[in-house]
């Protein structure tokens, strides 16, 4: 949902400690010296240190060239066996080991999938034999609410889920393994994708606790997506999969500076998925460029027979899209700005307007503005129809699983029981809400989805590119992460490009566009449904001549362009020479580390 939830002002928890903010400083001054070291070795590349996989030793060949794909240029050195798929993890876990579990902390990876190595050795051994795939031993991080049938759980986040197996892999997941992928891991995420409670925390769960920004770590990293979003942004995995409902891919993917495809709902199949919203969740994919994530959705894309919403895809090819990826696609195109999503932060504002500069010399129409209506009145009808989608979800994925609880009664007896562990921060009022709704067959839901879905779509966005004669609407995805306060709650400055493609139903990529005082700020492509291709040609050539993917270094694991600072000038704790008084000067009510818990199995 919207930040983690559209029930939720989602908020964060300060996680300051002076060992993290020592450990970003020496991290900075290990990455330039590494940069020196690696350029003067790795002749043959031409570039600096490896950024695909950082300060990593020995030196590696692995390099991530700007404006070209991570993945084609790590399947070309696995193919021509200048690096192995088994080498490739190792990194990713050292740097896993580095910068989430010590050093910075960020705490984006739930678990590791401990047959990792094996499967990538398996991979290396089978390269010679075979033909293979697009992500053919490529490191993929899957969000903890994907089920996989191997040694890692699947909880979303809760302590209810940890006795409990899926009996099988989510159909996404079968694909991404016949593409040859490794599945490295699971990502924390806003526990439950933040539909527990309307009081939830970004990125936080019972089972994995807080995960961080990777640009400052007192600050929001977003939801639900949360650990999916930080890992790439801090380069722990070439690309993720992520979940929304209303927000949670593109929210923490604009917070930290990376690309997110939310695709058309059906194009991409839900079976296997904890589900919120059976008219509103889709899986997407989240990579450090549009490239990527296009071959990433190539991959997910697909006809799910056990998914209805994807039949449009059994004579519908996904393979298309790596065609969209070409420059000048920006040329002729008609975009129009929607400055009733841009939100009130001045500097947001500042980012637009030299994106429409960029836009235009690209050769695109600007037709600036338009008007998106309707967020305000239908946010509040949608929490009606979720009240009936959440019950019914819960109750069918539950019953599939082998142990745990079987419905949504017994989560919420279980959180009840488990309160002090599964509710310290917040409680379950939307669990118990949803539970008292009625089923799905009721006439009543039924108008009301109907009603809503084209409100959003054809009498919303729809009625605004025809009327403008446009191939996409533009705005600010949302604003700066804001500082942490339990208290107060969340309180973002920027607009909400989300929510009308969320309840439509139709597509939204979201692609780095700038800085607000050291913070990513992201650009939303919206369009009508099945306009992927046209949304990724505009956000690839965007992302091309805005040159933003440069700029985007992570305070952890790269050069730091700009020191973040909130409005009282304080620097942030993720950020050189910043300590953890600067971080209680911004929430000093607030201004408290929240403990990860210990893994435990739950109470019987």
């Amino acid at each position: 949902m919207q930040h983690g939830s559209r029930f939720s002002r989602e908020t964060s928890l300060p996680a300051c400690d002076a060992g993290a903010a020592a450990g970003i400083r020496k991290l900075r001054w290990l990455n330039v010296a590494f940069m020196l070291v690696c350029a003067a070795l790795t002749r043959s590349v031409g570039q600096g240190y490896p950024q695909e996989v950082g300060p990593m030793r020995p030196c590696s060949n692995v390099v991530a060239v700007r404006g070209k794909s991570d993945i084609e240029q790590l399947r070309a050195k696995l193919m021509a066996g200048t690096l192995t798929s088994r080498e490739l993890v190792e990194r990713y876990l050292a740097r896993i080991d580095e910068l989430d579990r010590t050093g910075p902390r960020l705490n984006s990876i739930m678990e590791i999938n401990p047959d990792a190595l094996a499967i990538a050795e398996r991979l290396d051994h089978e390269r010679r034999q075979e033909s293979h795939g697009l992500m053919y031993g490529i490191p993929v991080l899957l969000k903890d609410n994907i089920d996989t049938h191997d040694g890692m759980l699947t909880t979303a986040g809760s302590l209810a889920l940890v006795g409990s197996r899926p009996q099988q892999d989510a159909f996404i997941v079968k694909r991404l393994r016949r593409a040859g992928a490794v599945i490295l891991g699971k990502t924390n995420m806003s526990e439950w994708a933040n539909g527990r409670s309307t009081h939830g925390i970004a990125g936080w769960s019972a089972r994995g606790g807080l995960t961080r920004n990777a640009y400052a770590s007192e600050r929001s990293a977003g939801g639900s997506s949360s650990g999916s979003a930080v890992a790439i942004a801090a380069g722990l995995a070439t690309v993720a999969v992520g979940t929304e409902t209303d927000g949670s891919l593109v929210s923490p993917a604009a917070m930290n500076g990376i690309v997110a495809i939310k695709p058309t709902v059906g194009l991409v199949s839900r079976s296997g998925i904890v589900p919120l919203s059976n008219s509103q969740d889709t899986p997407g994919a989240m990579a450090r460029s549009v490239a990527d994530a296009t071959l990433l959705l190539s991959v997910l894309a697909g006809y799910d027979p056990n998914d209805p919403a994807t039949l449009p895809m059994r004579n519908r090819p996904a393979s298309g899209f790596i065609a969209e990826l070409r420059e000048g696609g920006l040329r002729g195109a008609r975009v129009g700005v929607a400055r009733n999503l841009q939100g009130s932060n001045l500097n947001v504002r500042r980012l637009l307007d030299e994106a429409i500069t960029r836009l235009r010399a690209a050769g695109a129409v600007v037709v600036d503005p338009v008007t998106l209506e309707g967020n305000e009145t239908i946010l509040s009808e949608t929490s009606k129809k979720l009240r009936f989608e959440i019950k019914d979800g819960l109750n069918r994925y539950l019953a599939d699983r082998d142990g745990g609880p079987r419905s949504l009664a017994e989560l919420i007896a279980f959180n009840e029981r488990e309160r002090m562990r599964e509710m310290p921060y917040f409680g379950q009022e939307v669990f118990l809400w949803a539970e008292r709704g009625k089923p799905l067959t009721r006439q009543e839901y039924q108008d009301l989805r109907d009603h809503l879905a084209t409100a959003a779509g054809p009498r919303g966005i729809d009625a605004v590119l025809k009327k403008h004669e446009l191939d996409a609407i533009i705005a600010p995805t949302t604003g700066p992460a804001w500082a942490v306060d339990v208290v107060g709650g969340d309180h973002p400055e920027g607009g909400d490009a989300s929510t009308l493609p969320a309840i439509a139903g139709y597509p939204l990529i979201t692609v780095p566009a700038g800085f607000v005082d050291g913070l990513p700020i992201g650009l939303s492509f919206i369009g009508t449904a099945w306009s992927e291709s046209t949304l990724i040609r505009l956000a690839f050539d965007f992302e091309r001549v805005s040159r933003a993917r440069e700029r985007f270094n992570s305070p952890v694991t790269g050069r730091v362009r700009k020191r973040a600072r909130d409005v009282h000038g304080c620097r942030q704790a993720a950020y050189p020479k910043a300590t953890c008084r600067d971080a209680t000067r911004i929430a000093p009510a607030t201004a408290v580390a929240l403990p990860t818990p210990a893994l435990r199995e739950p109470a019987k």
